[in-house]
């Protein structure tokens, strides 16, 4: 399992924007470069990261090889009620990882 920093307001004010960042751990090898004995290190990189606030999504993103090492996201959305944000990566060789996060709107 690769390590990822999510960062959401401690408390964020209902119908107030809020800024969400997350950042995994990933080596985003693009299947172009030659390793030490020369032959080309496969692909693996992550291909889709989705964020859902309380089921619904609320953002998407669509990655490609040219994305750097340990992808770092930054979006806004609105403060609606008090829940759960997930975060998904998908990536190539069935790379998947779910990050929960439990907000409390004041």
């Amino acid at each position: 399992m690769a390590r990822a920093l999510v960062t959401v307001p401690p408390s964020p004010r209902r119908g107030e924007p809020m800024e969400i960042r997350a950042l995994i751990q990933h080596p985003m090898e693009t299947g172009y470069r030659p390793g030490a004995d020369g032959r080309v290190l496969p692909r693996d990189i992550l291909r889709r990261f989705t964020c859902r606030y309380n089921g619904e999504l609320v953002f998407a993103a669509e990655m490609f090889p040219a994305v750097s090492a340990n992808p770092y996201l930054s979006f806004w959305t609105l403060a609606v009620d008090s829940g759960v944000l997930e975060f998904e990566w998908q990536g190539d060789n069935g790379f998947a990882q779910v990050e929960r996060v439990t907000l409390s709107v004041a």
